[in-house]
This record gives C-alpha cells, structure tokens and sequence, in this order.
C-alpha cells in the first residue's frame, strides 16, 4: 500500500492534503471532523488586520451614538482600539490551543495582513499558544502609482524578517502571483529564510449586477480552472529553489493533487472542493492519489514528486508563454 506521508514547513504529515485557511478551519469542531476523515495538517481561517481595524471602528460608531462620548475623550479611541484587538486575539489564541489539545495533526496559525502593524508580537504569541507553523497572509495592493515594484516587493521580506526574528517556528508566506517578476520574488523569500511558500492567494473577485446596477461579489468558490497558474509555478520553481512549495487555488479531487505533486509540490491544501462536498470527501481524494500511486508502482510521494517539474520535464516549454502561439494554433 502506497505510503503518503510527507514533510511540510518540517512538520511530518501523514499525507500531503492540507485543509486551506477558511471557515473549515475556524472552530475546534470543524477541525476534529477534517482530521478524522483524514486531513494531513489545517491552516487555522486567517486573523485578518482590517477585520480588527473594523470591529474598533464599529466600536467607536456606536458609542458615540448612544451619548458621543468618544467625542471628548480621545483617549477612549485608543482603548476601543486596544480592547478589540485584545478580545480579537484572544480569541484566536483560544483556538490554536484547543485545536492543538484536540487534534494530533498540525495546526498552522494564519495571519492575513495588510500591514507590518504589530504582527510580530502576535506572531510570538501564538507560537507560545502552541501553533506549529505560521502562515503569513501578505498583499499590497497595487494600486499605488508612487510606489515601484521593488518598494511593494520590498514590504514582503520586511514583514517576513520581522517575523522570523520573532519566532522559532516554520513560517510559510503565501503570496499571490501579481509580481513584475514572480520567480525574483520567490527567490527573495527564499533569501529571507522563508520556509515554505504558498501559490497562490485567490482573493474576492468583484461583479456588477446590471438589473440592480450595482457591485457585487463573483463566486467566492473555485473553479479546478483556476489550478493552471499554480501548476505552471509550482513546476517552474520546484528544482529553482530550496524550500517547500503547498499549491492552492482550484484543486477539487485527487487527480489534481498528482498533477500537482508531479509538477513538484510539496503539499496541496484544499478548501472549496470540501465546501462543496463535506469533511468525507477528503478520504475519496487521498484514495485516488493512494490507488494512483499503487496502478504506478510508487511506493512513497518522493518517488514521483516533481518527476513533470520544467528541470527534469522532457518537454520544459511547455511551462512557457511561447508555447501558447504553437498549442493553440493548432486547435481547430
């Protein structure tokens, strides 16, 4: 019987199919049921800065509604901004160390920021909650036409520095792939002692209603179309740098958790597809990869993995844009 188990962010995994940051992964209960049907690690659902930036400013808003006395004392801006940040991380704490009393899989703390802000010292505080890594949550937007790429790519490396000076254990980033040059920045957080990296962030997608003729929200579910860009990466950078590579964003059953291990990944994490289906169906995905491996002749994932990265591809352009005028030309 094929044997699953992996290393991910130096944490040993029985298999290689990660629960992503969401609502999956946002109560004790819900991660007692992913772990029982199989799952190799959890992503905690993410601490978010603007979520606690919203919460005071709510705070705020209300109590000047019911007598305005946040109008004369300023200092009590400071206080709803303290006490909900406070109330929001103890919160957050609170699940990493009951996760971790409950379960006995990994469970990696997910930091979704906008800015370097005090993240540092949470960090440190939820390693001593008991996470077992940390995923950071990073994206500026942009927007900004004062600011160059070097200046965006810039903020990365110095939340991640500030970070990994902080703590002791494995730090991933995940990253989304709107870069000027994608593989540089890959590398940089390589060169800045990252432990793994996570292709790709898929973020909320806007719409327009044009009956109602206003904004609205595209599908926040994904689409096993979407798992393109992560594949094409994965296999690019798989041979190019040293550190661990958990694909995201589109992988629905077990058939892209081998493309994607063969591209040269070394975990997946999933989330949409268990949304759709249940906690049970991670035992149908680890079924197929497990009787693939079995139809193949690999006994262990190190026996395949990364065998379609470009490096050891027969065909490496194929991971290129160039090869987009031949494959496509072709199509009639």
């Amino acid at each position: 019987m094929a044997d699953l188990s992996t290393r991910y962010l130096g944490l040993n995994l029985r298999n290689p199919l990660v629960i992503a940051s969401s609502g999956l992964t946002d109560s004790v209960h819900k991660i007692v049921e992913l772990e029982k049907h199989g799952a190799g690690a959890i992503v905690l659902k993410s601490m978010f800065e603007e979520q606690i930036l919203m919460e005071a400013d709510y705070m705020v808003r209300k109590a000047e509604e019911h007598g305005g006395l946040f109008v004369e004392y300023s200092e009590t801006f400071d206080y709803a901004d303290v006490h909900v940040k406070e109330q929001e991380i103890g919160n957050y704490l609170g699940l990493i160390e009951k996760s971790r009393n409950e379960v006995h899989i990994p469970v990696i703390a997910s930091i979704n920021c906008l800015s370097s802000m005090e993240w540092t010292s949470f960090a440190t505080r939820m390693e001593k909650a008991g996470a077992n890594a940390l995923e950071l949550n990073i994206f500026v937007m942009p927007f900004n036409m004062k600011n160059s790429c070097e200046s965006n790519e810039k903020t990365y490396y110095q939340v991640l520095q500030k970070v990994k000076k902080a703590v002791r254990i494995p730090v991933a980033v995940k990253i989304s792939p709107y870069f000027s040059n994608l593989g540089r920045v890959i590398m940089g957080l390589e060169e800045n002692k990252v432990d793994g990296v996570v292709l790709f962030n898929r973020f909320t997608s806007p719409d327009i209603d044009i009956n109602n003729i206003k904004m609205t929200v595209a599908d926040v579910i994904s689409s096993p179309v979407e798992m393109a860009n992560s594949l094409r990466w994965v296999a690019l950078m798989a041979k190019r740098v040293n550190i661990d590579l958990a694909a995201t964003t589109g992988i629905h059953d077990g058939e892209a958790v081998v493309k994607q291990l063969l591209a040269g990944a070394t975990v997946v994490q999933m989330a949409s597809a268990i949304y759709k289906n249940g906690p049970a169906y991670i035992e149908k995905v680890l079924a197929f990869v497990s009787d693939w491996m079995d139809e193949k002749g690999f006994e262990t994932l190190h026996q395949f993995r990364g065998k379609l990265s470009q490096a050891k591809s027969v065909n490496p352009e194929v991971y290129e844009r160039l090869q987009f005028m031949k494959y496509f030309s072709d199509y009639k």
